[in-house]
């Protein structure tokens, strides 16, 4: 069921809610709505909020089951590789380790940080918050606590490391015996659980029980008149969302540089700051890093046959030319046109944004939003051959050590997730408003 929220209360409505979009600053009133719905912007469409009854409640027991896969996934092989009389298996925390024994310290942490460190702080975060809650306290630190876990949400990436798996698993088996491990299967059935978690959050709800314990009201921002004329947003209002637990605050004075959310501790700005500028140098850092990421070998294998240097693009190869040619293009599109895309993407919306276009915010602002959504998927080369490379040291038989290309590639993968989360795409809507004025 999927509701769009109104320009103006019924009149029957005593305290009508009032809610401003994350993406274009519309405001809006949340309509009465019960049992299962989601409620998207009259404007741009995104989700505003959405409700699953016993939400909360359900969030609590997926993640205590997600905590224990991940340990489970954790302590147990994801893979094993037999060759001849050798045997090699891999667990994740040795993945990583081999990668700093190589030296590749970017690497290194990026994999680690993205598939061991932020799901970990995330379940532990949620369990943190919701345990105290069921039983009707409030952890100490809740507010700074739950702005990590929305900080850090977009950096767990177990979806793409299972699909990286399932890569290495194939590129394997051309040479040796592939044996999945335990933690293969816990790590698939954590990928469900940590989906169930994400749909079933609901910050309002969370925000709600938490006033309830406290025994002071809800909040509720005084509504400005005239929301149904013309396109009110709550920057033409003086109003500021706050962008971690959405809260509607008066803007105190012109400048807003020292304001907080009183709710959450966020900091509170109508626009991000010094966005456009920013995103400039991330989008002109990945660029420059883009040709070596394409163009220097990311591994080098060595053997008793042979020894060779591969690129991303003859990694493609390698799997085309072997039958695979599904991965083939999955890894085509995720390593080689999602990057470029964004690039793409993100100048194009630069441009269009200091020119104070009008033409079809819609459609723009959707754009950012699947640049930034796609953005994780180009982590999947770097996982792929950070397990070639744990995965493949038997004995003198067979080796792999990554090489430089791999790092610029994930620079590549960090500076253009930086640039889209840097766009402010309220700049999209607001030449739209200036029109209207």
């Amino acid at each position: 069921m999927t509701d769009y929220a109104l320009a103006d209360p019924a009149p029957d409505t005593a305290r009508p809610v009032l809610i401003a979009c994350r993406e274009c600053d519309l405001l809006q009133y949340q309509p009465e709505l019960r049992g299962r719905f989601v409620l998207r912007c009259r404007d741009c469409g995104i989700e505003l909020r959405h409700h699953v009854p016993g939400g909360l409640d359900h969030t609590l027991a997926y993640t205590l089951g997600a905590l224990i896969l991940f340990v489970l996934a954790n302590i147990f092989p994801i893979v094993g590789l037999e060759l001849n009389d050798d045997r090699s298996d891999v667990l994740l925390y040795r993945a990583v380790h081999a990668l700093f024994d190589q030296g590749e310290y970017v690497v290194g942490t990026l994999v680690g940080f993205t598939t061991m460190v932020v799901p970990a702080l995330e379940l532990l975060a949620i369990i943190y918050i919701l345990l105290p809650l069921k039983f009707g306290r409030i952890p100490p630190r809740f507010a700074l606590v739950y702005r990590a876990v929305h900080a850090t949400r977009p950096w767990g990436m177990i979806e793409v490391f299972m699909l990286g798996v399932l890569v290495s698993l194939v590129k394997l088996s051309n040479f040796a015996h592939v044996l999945p491990g335990f933690a293969l299967w816990s790590f698939g059935l954590l990928i469900l659980l940590m989906a169930a978690v994400a749909f079933s959050f609901n910050p309002p709800e969370l925000w709600a029980r938490v006033d309830e314990i406290r025994g002071t009201p809800q909040r509720f921002c005084k509504p400005p008149r005239n929301i149904g004329s013309l396109r009110s947003t709550a920057k033409r209002h003086g109003l500021i969302r706050c962008p971690s637990c959405g809260q509607l605050h008066r803007q105190a004075s012109t400048s807003d540089r020292y304001c907080r959310c009183t709710r959450c501790g966020a900091p509170l700005v109508s626009r991000k700051r010094d966005s456009i500028e920013r995103t400039w140098a991330f989008v002109v850092t990945a660029g420059i890093f883009y040709i070596p990421a394409n163009v220097l070998p990311i591994m080098h294998t060595q053997s008793l046959l042979a020894s060779e240097s591969d690129t991303i693009l003859s990694g493609i190869l390698v799997l085309w030319h072997t039958g695979s040619w599904p991965l083939a293009l999955l890894v085509f599109f995720a390593s080689i046109v999602v990057p470029l895309l964004k690039l793409v993407v993100i100048t194009y919306l630069l441009f269009s944004v200091g020119r104070r276009s009008q033409w079809r915010p819609k459609f723009r602002s959707r754009m950012h939003r699947i640049v930034e959504e796609i953005g994780r998927w180009s982590m999947l080369d770097i996982y792929v051959v950070t397990l070639l490379a744990a995965l493949v040291q038997l004995r003198g038989l067979a080796s792999v050590e990554i090489e430089r290309g791999a790092t610029a590639f994930a620079v590549v993968v960090i500076m253009t997730m930086f640039a889209a989360q840097q766009l402010d795409p309220r700049l999209i809507w607001d030449p739209i408003e200036e029109g209207n004025v």
